[in-house]
């Protein structure tokens, strides 16, 4: 059994920063990969980030390339997502989610591959 604890959310304007990290307790060992996922109002969950814990790749929505960077620190069994240039069609309910075995990484992009998630964090970007 594995827990994922998200933290970082909040409201912050339209140009600015804010740093998400999951933290993964439990039996995390033999994680393949972490995304991030995230889901606003109205409309389905969508992929945002993903990066494999061994080689550190890292896969990306287009939306948010350049903007995001996913990052991991295998000590800590934590996962990062650095959000710059906040847009307001960033907010959402921001959810990571833990890979355990391999898988083709383009699979990565599917909620399906993953077993675990946590329970997200809110992020509001005004303009």
């Amino acid at each position: 059994q594995v827990q994922l604890a998200e933290s970082g959310g909040g409201l912050v304007q339209a140009g600015g920063s804010l740093r998400l990290s999951c933290a993964a307790s439990g039996r995390t060992f033999s994680t393949y990969a972490m995304g991030w996922f995230r889901q606003a109002p109205g409309k389905e969950r969508e992929f945002v980030a993903a990066i494999t814990w061994s080689l550190g790749r890292t896969f990306y929505v287009d939306s948010v390339k350049g903007r995001f960077t996913i990052s991991r620190d295998s000590a800590k069994n934590t996962v990062y997502l650095q959000m710059n240039s906040l847009k307001p069609d960033d907010t959402g309910a921001y959810y990571c989610a833990r890979r355990s075995g391999a898988v083709a990484n383009f699979l990565l992009r599917q909620e399906a591959a993953y077993e675990s998630w946590g329970q997200g964090t809110q992020v509001t970007v005004s303009s």
